[in-house]
């Protein structure tokens, strides 16, 4: 019987960041050549085509979310969002209260920037989170007070997939005179969020990790929501962002929105099967076991404890065949423990023993094979 060589290397960092689609990038090449112009520059045909592509291309993007356009502000990526939100929203409303509510295992662009923000006279609440990853409702509501004027809670972790109940924690705030921002950079690509209905206020979202371009994010806000400006010079999207718009960068990421709203069905679901797969191989081990919540997570991330390994050794076994993470792709230079693993109760040892795996759209079942057939070796050995 004939078998296949591998082809490697594998890439299974898909949270980390995604291939720009080719759909995604042949939208974007003529902004690059014949349609170049700046939609700034609304006096000739160059600018004005542009300006009409720009404003339907956010049009898209902000259909994602089920909003109008006139919500949705382009940024460089979501860190950049993030700090728009919050740094924006605290500088607007801090006369109202200075209390901001978020949780230890947020990503560290909404952690460095409350920690900014406390230097300068805010009172920030981290809630602890089980050993699942998931929050206490209950601590939530006990720690709202009249003075809170933010909760910045995430859909999806983007080191262990685990899902917060956004719900649950929409209905609380509603009730509170506190803004809700929710960081959904790894959740938007692969679930229908209407921002309404939950009850969200501000939402940050990224391209580049749903299979469009590098460079390019969003930030939803709600109408009447007030924001001080971070980027001055120009009074671009309504004064809320200065800065020439990327045209070509939201040409495709608006073309990679589209691409999410058709495919997202039938890609949970074969993303779900290729992890179900990956996780009951490896688990039937016995030294290996899942980190974080089994069933309330993204379909296509593993974060995975290699028991009596450490996750270094492994990473520099798979290095020029497989390509995988420790943790955020943000903080994949620093040494150490994951900030999100010892929110959740792991040791140093633990969390040093655990490495992500994400699939995505190029992601084959050939391709599970072979690295659970790596790993189960390297387990063995």
């Amino acid at each position: 019987m004939e078998t296949k060589e591998p082809k490697y290397p594998i890439y299974l960092d898909y949270c980390g960041t995604t291939p720009v689609a080719l759909e995604v990038l042949d939208a974007m090449l003529p902004y690059f050549t014949s349609k170049f112009g700046n939609a700034s520059s609304t006096q000739h045909l160059f600018g004005l085509e542009a300006e009409i592509d720009l404003n339907r291309s956010i049009s898209q993007i902000a259909s994602n979310l089920h909003v109008a356009a006139k919500n949705i502000v382009i940024t460089s990526g979501a860190t950049e969002a993030i700090n728009l939100a919050i740094r924006g929203l605290y500088s607007k409303y801090r006369t109202n209260g200075n209390h901001i509510i978020t949780v230890k295992t947020e990503h560290k662009a909404v952690l460095e920037t409350c920690n900014y923000l406390e230097n300068i006279g805010a009172d920030v609440t981290y809630l602890d989170v089980d050993e699942k990853g998931l929050i206490d409702i209950l601590e939530l509501k006990d720690q709202i007070r009249d003075e809170t004027i933010l909760t910045a809670i995430m859909f999806a972790n983007n080191e262990t997939g685990v899902i917060q109940d956004v719900e649950s924690i929409g209905k609380v705030l509603r009730q509170s005179r506190s803004f809700f921002f929710c960081d959904a950079t790894q959740a938007v690509g692969l679930y229908d969020i209407n921002v309404e209905r939950i009850g969200i206020d501000l939402l940050c979202m990224s391209a580049h990790k749903m299979y469009g371009p590098k460079g390019l994010g969003a930030l939803y806000i709600n109408k009447g929501i007030q924001m001080e400006p971070q980027i001055l010079g120009g009074g671009h999207q309504n004064g809320l962002r200065a800065g020439t718009v990327n045209v070509p960068g939201v040409i495709g990421f608006a073309k990679a929105c589209e691409m999410a709203i058709r495919t997202r069905g039938t890609e949970y679901k074969r993303l779900k099967v290729l992890r179900d797969k990956f996780e009951s191989e490896l688990l039937s081990t016995g030294k290996v076991k899942v980190n974080g919540d089994y069933s309330q997570r993204l379909p296509h991330v593993s974060n995975l404890c290699f028991i009596g390994m450490q996750a270094d050794h492994i990473m520099l076994s798979l290095r020029n065949k497989i390509a995988v993470s420790n943790g955020s792709a943000c903080n994949s230079n620093i040494m150490n423990p994951s900030h999100v693993l010892t929110a959740m109760g792991l040791d140093v040892t633990e969390s040093n023993s655990s490495i992500r795996f994400c699939f995505g759209l190029n992601t084959t079942l050939d391709d599970i094979v072979e690295v659970i057939g790596f790993l189960r070796k390297m387990i063995q050995e």
